[in-house]
């Protein structure tokens, strides 16, 4: 069962506010993770920004989230970068604001969070990683570019099955500011809003 507090921030999230310039992007992962249900396929998506620390994570987590909360189970969701650093502390607070339980598992340069959405399914591990580590799907899988930078700078992905680009504004702009908490909250919010738009559209 999902925890009530994100159960009812998913509920509560509004996605009228969606242009339809931009639903036409969003449509293409729907698409993808339509036809991959219809086809009895596994549902792999690999979201990608160039540092796998802020909106990388953000995207992994709401999308594992929204994609169990509306019933679709053949669903593995990553995250990476074209460069590994370290999950931003500040992404860990903005999902626990929303009702994820996240647990730092370890304290070197690169922390292991355990972040959960349920009492049943085993929580994502978040941290920061390159797109193609082992730790990663290698083979059928969606790459949704989260950065232009990542877009840009990532010619190729090896074993990708569909390339995305879904691009978001880096929250980084406000580190350091008294708006920080709120710019990762509002990223967080957006991302999540424009995955509940994609996976409400699927048909099961």
């Amino acid at each position: 069962m999902m925890f009530s507090t994100l159960e009812q921030t998913i509920t509560d999230l509004n996605i009228d506010g969606i242009t339809l310039s931009r639903k036409r992007i969003l449509d293409q992962l729907k698409d993808y993770i339509q036809s991959q249900i219809d086809n009895e396929q596994k549902v792999n998506l690999n979201f990608i920004c160039t540092h796998n620390s802020r909106r990388s994570h953000l995207s992994q987590s709401w999308a594992q989230a929204i994609g169990s909360f509306y019933g679709i189970n053949n669903l593995q969701c990553y995250s990476g970068g074209t460069e590994a650093t370290a999950l931003f502390p500040e992404v860990t607070e903005a999902l626990k604001d929303a009702g994820f339980q996240v647990e730092k598992l370890s304290q070197d340069e690169n922390p292991v969070y355990s972040i959960r959405y349920n009492e049943t399914d085993h929580p994502i591990i978040g941290f920061s990683k390159k797109f193609n580590a082992a730790f990663n799907v290698q083979q059928q899988f969606a790459a949704i570019m989260t950065c232009s930078s990542a877009d840009q700078g990532c010619p190729l992905i090896l074993g990708a099955s569909a390339r995305i680009p879904i691009t978001y504004e880096d929250p980084k702009i406000a580190d350091g500011t008294d708006r920080q908490a709120a710019a990762y909250k509002e990223r967080s919010l957006q991302i999540a809003s424009e995955l509940k738009y994609v996976f409400s559209e699927i048909k099961l």
